[in-house]
C-alpha cells in the first residue's frame, strides 16, 4: 500500500528568520494522524536566514541526521565538535544521555536550506557521539546510495537505530529499485524535482508512505533528489 502526502499538507511555521515545513507533528504543529512513520519521527525542511540560527539547546536519546541542500550550516556541540556542514555531507549526531548544540547560518547574504531528520534509537542511555561524511553527487546519480545505517555499511554514517537511509539523484531514463521486506515500512521523501514512485507521480516536497510492498521502483525523474527510508514497522 502506498499513500501520498502532498507537500502542501505538511505543517508550516514562519518565524521570520526560520521557515519550516514539518512532515510530522513537531513544536506548534500537531496532527495525530502524522506522529511519525515506523521509527522515523521528524523530517523538518528548514530555511535559515543569513546570520541567523538555533541557539544552544539540548537533545536526549535521539538519532539526528542533517542533510544540507544549499548554503552551509555551522554546528557546535558540547562534545567539542565545531563543524561546517555543506551540501553533499551527511551529519549524524547520537544524542544519547544528552548533548547541547547550536546551528547557525553565518553567511551574510545566503539562506541555508536543509532537512533535519530524527530517528528513534533502538538503544537509550548511550554516550553521545558525532559523525560526518561526504557523499559525492556522482555516487548518488542514477542509484540509491546508502548514507546512514546501523552497521556503517558501504561507508555510510552509523546510526543507533533499526533504519537505513538512502539518497539518490535521478533524471531522464534513470531508474532505481530497492527490495522491501514485508515486515518493514518505507518512507520516500522527494527533496526536489519530480519522480514516479511505484508508478505514482510525486513533485517537490511530496512523500510516499509505503507498507506491505515488496519492491520500490523509482523512475521518470526530472532533476529529482530523493531520500528513501527503510524502517521498522
Amino acid at each position: 500500500m502506498l499513500t501520498v502526502r502532498k507537500s502542501k499538507e505538511r505543517g508550516y511555521a514562519d518565524h521570520g528568520w526560520l521557515k519550516s515545513f514539518h512532515s510530522f507533528s513537531f513544536a506548534g504543529y500537531y496532527d495525530p494522524q502524522h506522529m511519525g512513520w515506523g521509527n522515523l519521527r521528524v523530517i523538518n525542511e528548514d530555511w535559515i536566514a543569513a546570520g541567523k540560527g538555533f541557539g544552544t539547546h539540548g537533545h536526549r536519546d535521539m538519532e539526528i541526521v542533517t542533510y544540507v541542500l544549499s548554503g552551509s550550516l555551522a554546528h557546535k556541540d558540547s562534545m567539542g565538535n565545531v563543524k561546517a556542514i555543506p551540501p553533499g555531507d551527511v551529519q549524524r549526531m547520537s544524542a544519547g544521555t544528552g548533548v547541547q548544540h547550536s546551528e547557525f547560518n553565518h553567511a551574510p547574504n545566503e539562506t541555508t536550506h536543509l532537512l533535519q531528520i530524527w530517528i528513534e534509537p533502538n538503544v537509550k542511555g548511550i554516550e553521545p557521539s558525532y559523525e560526518q561524511k561526504t557523499f559525492a553527487a556522482a555516487d548518488k546519480q542514477g542509484k540509491l546510495r546508502l548514507v546512514a545505517s546501523p552497521d556503517g555499511a558501504d561507508g555510510s554514517v552509523t546510526i543507533h537505530a533499526d533504519a537505513r537511509l538512502y539518497a539518490g539523484l535521478l533524471d531522464g531514463a534513470q531508474t532505481a529499485e530497492l527490495t522491501l521486506a514485508s515486515n518493514r515500512k518505507c518512507y520516500v521523501h522527494l527533496v526536489r524535482g519530480a519522480l514516479s514512485v511505484n508508478g505514482v507521480a510525486l513533485t517537490t516536497g511530496d512523500a510516499a508512505l509505503i507498507e506491505d510492498e515488496h519492491q520500490l521502483k523509482l523512475e521518470n525523474g526530472q532533476a529529482a533528489e530523493v531520500l528513501v527510508f527503510d524502517l521498522i514497522a
